[in-house]
């Protein structure tokens, strides 16, 4: 009766709330034969009841913490709701027993072990514990004999903590006069004559007497004990704690053994597990997140950015990963506002479906920027703290080039931010830094092979290559790779000859091909142009190199684009630093470093889980340029993101700079290498900077703004709404739907606002709201979040503007023409040459990666609005192999920036008391 009662609630259950199944978790510790049969009955008796149940066997040899850190690990499980662990504990090793059950989450404590459950019994809190489940059973058998149990004579024989205690609360709060026997009690048959209610728990065989028993009463018999028996094949017979023939006839009602209390317990088990899921669905809707939102308190005028952040106290980063269904053992703490996610997270979620995929992007922007960052922190917290949807922001990690440079940090803005503002802009959890080694190692390994080649033999690099170490020479697993790329299947060093030792050892680099340059995570524009190798030990093999910025290192490409470490480790042993005097790419695996570059990597490769201001979690993850790279932070990111916030959620991500720019190689590049598909793109754009694009005067950081963009003009505005025309284009040629979401300053008049939303509109886009978040935080974004949940629902037909198997100019020039509006491309000599290059070393087919300037849709940043017919020049083409592109270059750029006359740093302060950062970000 109870199996089926369950079975037909978890079926109710499952029609309320689609994809949801009671979990049971059963964990053991060894092989005990007894235990395994245990659970094999619990096991059947979940799949005939529909309870998704879960044995995690640990070994003999598993010690207290491996327990320990198992059952950390399920308490987190939003998918179990019921956990037990199997006793007894069967391990070499000594365990605390006691000290393993009150382990275990009270909540998810369905056997009723743990200490905290058994003082809720004892209290008498029946409706708030749970109850073990041999005593639940008892109860629930004199239930079903229809006895009133208030005011009854109970007698409990036995008083362990399994049975015999909570046996008797169990009684005494249902009203009946209870009394506790046990071995030592010298009245016991006096004791149980008494008894209306007697339920035996004591572990002996048959040790009540049948003349004992009151006549009418009721026995409950919870003893198993094996007895001889030469009429049985084993030898022996099972009987209980109660002479059951004798006991028979003066009993009312008694209990046999086997078959009486066993199977009751196990269908309480099931209950109590059904019981637990119906308190989850209580408090946490399926696919919907408990998460505890931060007050805003907004003020008049709004403070600096780092003011407001540090007037929020955020919430322990760990309670932001459990609130999102992060289980412990996946995140690693880094301190109390920032947490790594381990990868493990995205495998136990593969089979979760992905949410909405909105990805923010801009209309061609001032120096000052237009507030994409702000407007993504704004469109997550209206979201969630507003309209309560699962919401996850994911945000590239900025280089503390900019931070301390003329930019400044890039955390969003006002009410509108990712915390701590100042950690996210610096260190973070030092994947920059990893970047910046391992891109130095490959640099260091480039010149340090083509030095030992210009002065060894070929047999002294091969003894050197592939010691002989106690007598025996063995090639590394990197090496045989080189040798299968090499066409040479052997694996016994002595075995080459001496033409397949040259091959081997001499990678032969042309130094005027090198393309791999050292980084440094700051502006620095004197390291633009520099000469290595000038000290005498280096014997006079110097060159012209340069330093880049570290975020323009191919490094941090690979990691945003990677799907995991294995294809992290392939993509760094693709990448090519340059070509051999023969015209053949050089790559880090032929250098031997890749293993080392993984190593350096293998934490930088989890994603960064923060907060917003208003309590939203956010990845934060990657932070490759814009122009020579990608410009959006990690796919990796992406993708958890995804599955955690469910199919009704939504992951908000940003592409760099404007939509020619990012948003284009968001969805040839990212999207390409992801196989993720977006359903909505968010457009920002302000009047400021459309005013711009109408011929307003130029806008330069550090300088006031001329009063055109103080007072009211909508013909000027009108006029530079072409820019914004185009980009809507730009993103409707990809088949997605456009809101855009216009930022509001306080110079703006409502009459400005309006023009914009309603041009825009008239453009094609889904909708166009105007924003106030930056002073107003989530809420002054609920139009745009709203807009945007309305647009996820209409069909995305989402396509790719080019095939990766055209030719390399065709693809080239598809995106100038139809992205920038250009007339033609017109490629230089250099980069003619390239073109056949990387055809010929079979490169051609990879995505494009344009770099140019990110103030104009053209290669010119003095042409503005939407220009047409011009020629877009690529100078130079190169290649990323191991991020999977090639990169044309329009125009002059640097991958170092350098400092200002007033760097963002002259506000930037200490404050030796409190270790607090004051200043501007």
């Amino acid at each position: 009766q109870v199996r089926e009662r369950l079975k037909k609630q978890v079926v109710e259950m499952k029609e309320k709330f689609p994809g949801f199944r009671p979990g049971l978790a059963i964990l053991q510790v060894g092989n005990r034969d007894d235990s395994n049969l245990y659970i094999n009955m619990k096991l059947k008796a979940a799949a005939e009841i529909g309870i998704s149940a879960n044995h995690i066997k640990l070994p003999n040899t598993a010690t207290e913490a491996d327990v320990l850190k198992c059952i950390a690990s399920l308490n987190g499980d939003p998918a179990v709701h019921g956990f037990i662990v199997q006793l007894p504990l069967d391990s070499d090793k000594p365990i605390n027993t006691e000290k393993i059950t009150n382990a275990v989450a009270p909540e998810k404590d369905v056997d009723g072990l743990s200490s905290i459950n058994a003082g809720k019994l004892s209290r008498g809190d029946l409706g708030d514990c749970f109850i073990p489940c041999t005593p639940k059973g008892c109860m629930e058998l004199i239930r079903q004999t229809g006895i009133q149990v208030a005011g009854k004579r109970a007698v409990v024989v036995g008083r362990s903590k399994i049975v015999g205690a909570p046996m008797h609360d169990l009684l005494l709060w249902n009203h009946a006069t209870v009394t506790t026997c046990h071995s030592k009690t010298s009245t016991l048959a006096e004791e149980v004559g008494k008894a209306d209610i007697l339920v035996v728990a004591a572990g002996k065989a048959e040790m009540v007497k049948g003349e004992w028993i009151k006549p009418g009463a009721i026995v409950i018999d919870c003893g198993i004990n094996h007895v001889p028996d030469s009429t049985k094949a084993s030898g022996k017979r099972v009987v209980g704690d109660v002479a059951y023939n004798t006991a028979k006839e003066k009993a009312s009602y008694i209990t046999p053994v086997p078959g009486g209390v066993g199977p009751m317990t196990v269908a309480m088990l099931m209950q109590s597990t059904v019981e637990s899921a119906q308190r989850f669905l209580e408090k946490f809707q399926p696919g919907k997140w408990n998460i505890q939102y931060n007050q805003l308190t907004l003020k008049m005028p709004v403070p600096s950015d780092i003011e407001i952040s540090q007037s929020c106290i955020p919430k322990p980063i760990e309670q932001v990963a459990k609130e999102v269904g992060l289980l412990p053992d996946e995140v690693e703490l880094y301190g109390q506002t920032k947490a790594k996610v381990h990868l493990s997270a995205l495998k136990r979620l593969k089979n979760q479906p992905d949410g909405k995929y909105v990805v923010v992007t801009g209309i061609t922007p001032t120096p000052l920027g237009e507030g994409k960052s702000t407007t993504t922190v704004g469109l997550v917290q209206a979201l969630g703290a507003h309209l309560h949807q699962n919401v996850f922001a994911c945000v590239r990690q900025p280089s503390q080039g900019p931070t301390f440079g003329i930019k400044g940090g890039a955390a969003g803005g006002g009410y509108c931010q990712v915390i701590p503002m100042e950690e996210f802009n610096l260190h973070l959890t030092g994947d920059i830094h990893a970047i910046t080694a391992a891109n130095n190692l490959v640099a260091a390994a480039v010149d340090a092979r083509i030095f030992h080649e210009l002065t060894q033999t070929d047999q002294a690099l091969y003894n050197r290559l592939v010691p002989s170490v106690s007598g025996v020479r063995k090639f590394s697993d990197i090496q045989i790779r080189r040798l299968q790329k090499l066409g040479i299947n052997k694996t016994d060093p002595t075995a080459l000859t001496k033409e397949e030792v040259n091959l081997f050892v001499r990678l032969d680099i042309d130094p005027g091909t090198i393309t791999w340059q050292r980084v440094l995570d700051t502006n620095d524009r004197f390291l633009r142009k520099i000469t290595i190798g000038q000290s005498p030990t280096e014997k006079g093999f110097s060159r012209t190199a340069q330093f880049d910025i570290t975020v323009s290192s191919e490094i941090m490409a690979v990691l945003a684009l990677s799907d995991g470490l294995d294809d992290m480790k392939k993509r760094l042993g693709r990448m090519v630093v340059a070509s051999s005097k023969r015209g053949e790419p050089v790559t880090a695996d032929d250098l031997g470093v890749t293993g080392a570059l993984a190593v350096l990597m293998k934490d930088a490769v989890k994603p960064n889980l923060m907060q917003t201001l208003e309590g939203t979690p956010v990845f934060v993850h990657a932070g490759p340029f814009a122009n020579i790279a990608h410009g959006n932070s990690s796919v990796l990111a992406d993708k958890i993101a995804l599955k955690l916030v469910g199919k009704e959620g939504f992951v908000v991500t940003e592409a760099g700079f404007g939509a020619d720019i990012g948003m284009e190689k968001f969805f040839n590049i990212k999207c390409r290498c992801s196989g993720l598909r977006p359903h909505v793109v968010v457009l920002v754009a302000t009047v400021r900077a459309l005013k711009m694009h109408g011929g307003g005067p130029a806008v330069t950081a550090g300088v006031p703004l001329p009063k055109e963009y103080m007072e009211e003009n909508l013909q000027l505005l009108a006029k530079g709404c072409s820019n914004l025309n185009k980009q809507i284009q730009n993103a409707r040629m990809f088949g997605v739907p456009v809101v855009v979401a216009v930022n509001a300053f306080k110079t703006d008049t409502k009459a400005e606002l309006a023009l914009v939303v309603q041009l825009a509109k008239e453009a094609g886009a889904f909708d166009a709201v105007e924003c106030t978040h930056w002073a107003e935080g989530g809420k002054g974004a609920v139009a745009l979040a709203q807009a945007v949940q309305r647009a996820s629902q209409t069909p995305s037909n989402f396509r790719f503007l080019y095939n990766v198997e055209l030719p390399v100019v065709d693809k080239i020039r598809l995106i100038a023409q139809q992205i920038y509006g250009a007339r033609d491309i017109e490629l230089l000599p250099e980069a003619q040459e390239k073109v056949a290059l990387y055809t010929k070393q079979g490169f051609g087919n990879l995505p494009i990666c344009m770099a140019k300037t990110h103030l104009s849709l053209s290669h010119d940043p003095e042409q503005k609005g939407a220009p047409t017919g011009f020629i877009l020049p690529i100078r130079d083409i190169r290649a990323s192999v191991g991020a999977g592109f090639l990169y044309p270059l329009v125009g002059t750029m640097s991958t170092m920036p350098g400092l200002p006359t007033r760097p963002c740093f002259y506000d930037i302060d200490l404050d030796p008391v409190s270790g607090e950062v004051n200043g501007l970000f």
